[in-house]
Parts: structure tokens; sequence; C-alpha cells
């Protein structure tokens, strides 16, 4: 096995980390990127806390904890178990989940659902009018209370500008701000991200504090460019495992 890289970052003597709230994995239906293939590049690009938040399935963050556990880098890397939850009025992402939350429930009850598994609400590219699954305004303006995180940087939407809406949104409610990669690719992953002190996150507490102290910044990607980027990614992917097949 290749060592694995483990990319230390400094500012003014202390060492940062970058965190990416809103990633994808093998377990939702629309991407193809392995959980035993995330360690080493959350190693590699400072990447060191993750939200692993799924299309409606939750059990991936916790298989790639474990995954993380045997590898022996659980004080090296932080992941977050969430979900990116179909509600009857668009998608909102929950993190901290314990358990899936089903598709289809009213933005209210998945909101209940959330707060009931001690989980944080994440209110993501909610702004763009162009997301085809993003939560509704009128939605959002009834949630908005419940909302204690808000992703002011989110790599995939159609325009910048619906980000600084987004923050906008969040200052005016003093709310927690972070970044999402919106990952579909292994390479997408810690393409938008928070960077803060490095620390383990155990809990919503932990998380939040860190963002409190973070910086959020990332890459825009023009939506018809990372479709086109995440197709070449995912055959080229696949060319390199039937490689490694074809080698054992």
């Amino acid at each position: 096995m290749r060592p694995l890289p483990n990319n230390l970052v400094f500012r003014e003597g202390v060492q940062v980390m970058r965190m990416d709230l809103h990633t994808h994995t093998e377990v939702s239906h629309d991407c193809r990127t392995r959980l035993r293939d995330i360690p080493a590049w959350m190693l590699r690009t400072n990447t060191r806390v993750i939200a692993v938040t799924d299309h409606d399935q939750q059990r991936g963050g916790p298989e790639l904890a474990r995954i993380v556990i045997d590898l022996g880098l659980d004080d090296r890397l932080s992941i977050i178990p969430g979900e990116e939850v179909t509600t009857s009025e668009g998608e909102l992402i929950g993190l901290f989940l314990r358990e899936r939350i089903p598709p289809g429930l009213t933005p209210e009850e998945t909101v209940s659902e959330i707060k009931a598994q001690g989980g944080l609400v994440m209110l993501q590219h909610g702004f763009d009018p162009l997301k085809r699954y993003r939560l509704k305004p009128e939605a959002t303006r009834r949630i908005a209370d419940s909302v204690d995180i808000v992703e002011t940087f989110n790599s995939r939407v159609s325009r910048h500008h619906w980000n600084l809406v987004a923050a906008a949104w969040a200052r005016e409610r003093n709310l927690p701000v972070c970044a999402g990669s919106d990952a579909h690719t292994l390479r997408d992953i810690g393409e938008a991200w928070v960077e803060t002190p490095f620390r383990v996150i155990y809990s919503p507490a932990d998380l939040l504090a860190a963002l409190r102290e973070g910086i959020v910044a990332g890459k825009w990607t023009h939506p018809v460019y990372a479709y086109g980027r995440k197709q070449w990614r995912t055959l080229n992917g696949r060319f390199r495992r039937d490689g490694e097949g074809q080698q054992g």
C-alpha cells in the first residue's frame, strides 16, 4: 500500500484545516465516489472535516467513519454523518444524524426529525432559482427560525451571485455560515471550504465553534462545465479501477 499523505498547513504558527460540509459518495444514486478512497484525498487536500450528505441516505457517514477508525486516522479526520433530505418542497441538509430521515416529509416535519436526533439544520443552495430541488422560498421563510447553519459558498450554484444572497440572508439573522463543494466526484471534495484552526469535531457544539473561528472560501465552477468534468472524472475513474482489477 502507498503511504498516506498528510498535508499539514500552518498560518502564523497555528495548524489550520479545511471543512467541507456538503459531499456525496457512492451511497448517493448519482455519485460513484468510493468511501474507501476518501480518507487519502482528505489528507492530501487538508480537508480534515467533511459532512457526508448523500441524497436521502444517512449510512454513508457512519460507514466512512468506521473506515477512518480502521485506518487509525480518527485523530486527524472528522466525519459528520448527514443527509440531503428531499422534502415535499425541496431539499434540506441534516447534520449529526443517527438515523435516516425519509424523503417526502414537509420541511417542518423534516426539521423536527433532524432536531429530534440532536442534529443541525443546514440550508444549502436554497437561493439559486435554477437549482431543481432547492427549498422553495415560502418554505425557507417558514423554517427560517429553525435553521442552524447557512451554506454561503456552494461550488455548484448557477451563479456566484446566489452565494452572496445566502451570505446576506445569514448575516441578517446572525447565523453561522459554511461552505460545501456539493461534490459528486472524489476530486470535487474540498473545492469549497471553511478554513479554521485544527481540531477534531465530535459534536454539533464543536462544529459551531469551529465555524465561528473560520473563513469561508472556495472555487466556483459553472454547472455546465462541472457536469462535463464529472462525466470525465467518473469515466476516468472507472478505467483506473478496471486497470487495477486486471493487474490483480
